[in-house]
């Protein structure tokens, strides 16, 4: 029996986006106004992503924004999507989620990927060497040993104060199918980037739930997956507003740097064929309309998946569109029930 689009919970990623002519204060201000207004809204979780060296994203020091987070709201939970390990010491990590846990009890959870989360030259300021993240399993599990020393064959010689004894959630993130293998594998619960990576979404959660081991954390498989919604009045409106996702990934594509930019007009005056057919490849699974349409394709992208929650991204300039974008979701959830 297929679950109806009011059986799962929705959560938020959001990237902190810094949008043309504006600041980072300007986003965080625009980010604590999101997740305020999307707790009010009902909406599970709000996590936020490690990037750096991005000047349209503002979410660099992601713990401390999960703070200012957690700070303005009282109920959502708030954490990472992710933290990149590979970028950290694992006891570092252990310590701030643990402080974050300590100050917001209940509310805090750490997701983990590792990829840099930016360009080579960055990873390797951050990283100070050439590793690729294959050493990932092992930081993974020094990290949830700071947490539970017992998961150790000797007392710990290095504790994490705080973070030793809390109970903060781990989530694996992958756009492909290593951490999917390694959360089943492990028994914990797996978040899937299809906003961003698309033709992996079906093979790696196949390959997690085939792998998945039950756990002291979990009895069965958890997936969740992100999508891009951009949802408005109208279709072509929403169309509209997702010119800024697609300038942005163009961008990328260009080693372009620069803020979120306002939408256009007409896409085809700034993309050539080549990068418009790979624009739509790596956005293939982006939910774009109104009201109705987004349904439509929210209930295909559920059939389709059998997603445990989805976590909604909506890069869009405007924030009053943004905040809209989200209201048009909390909308479709609630008249499906």
């Amino acid at each position: 029996m297929k679950n109806k689009l009011s059986d799962i919970p929705y959560s938020v990623l959001d990237l902190s986006p810094i949008v043309a002519g504006a600041t980072a204060a300007d986003a965080f201000k625009n980010t604590l106004s999101l997740a305020q207004h999307t707790e009010k809204l009902g909406f599970n979780r709000f996590w936020l992503a490690e990037h750096h060296n991005m000047p349209f994203i503002a979410s660099s020091s992601t713990a401390l924004l999960i703070g200012h987070v957690a700070a303005g709201t009282s109920t959502i939970r708030v954490g990472s999507g992710g933290i990149m390990l590979p970028n950290h010491a694992p006891l570092i990590i252990a310590e701030q989620f643990g402080t974050l846990e300590s100050l917001y009890p209940g509310r805090i959870d750490l997701g983990l990927g590792r990829a840099p989360g930016t360009d080579q030259r960055t990873a390797h300021a951050l990283r100070r060497n050439r590793n690729n993240g294959q050493e990932f399993p092992e930081l993974l599990e020094e990290l949830l040993s700071y947490f539970n020393p017992d998961l150790l064959d000797h007392k710990p010689v290095v504790r994490a104060i705080p973070g030793e004894g809390l109970s903060v959630p781990v989530w694996l993130l992958g756009s492909s199918g290593f951490s999917a293998q390694l959360a089943g594998q492990l028994g914990l619960p797996f978040s899937f980037a299809s906003h961003f990576s698309p033709d992996n979404t079906l093979p790696a959660l196949d390959l997690y739930r085939r792998n998945f081991k039950p756990s002291d954390t979990l009895e069965k498989p958890h997936a969740m997956v992100g999508v891009n919604v951009i949802a408005a009045e109208t279709d072509e409106k929403a169309q509209y507003l997702a010119t800024t996702l697609q300038q942005a990934f163009l961008n990328l594509i260009r080693s372009t740097e620069s803020p979120l930019p306002p939408p256009v007009e007409n896409m085809d005056e700034i993309w050539s064929p080549y990068e418009k057919a790979a624009l739509e490849q790596q956005l293939g699974s982006s939910i774009i309309g109104s009201k109705e349409t987004v349904k439509a394709k929210l209930q295909k992208f559920l059939d389709d998946t059998n997603a445990d929650e989805m976590m909604i991204v909506s890069q869009i300039y405007d924030h009053q569109d943004r905040l809209r974008s989200y209201e048009i979701v909390a909308e479709i959830i609630e008249e499906s029930k």
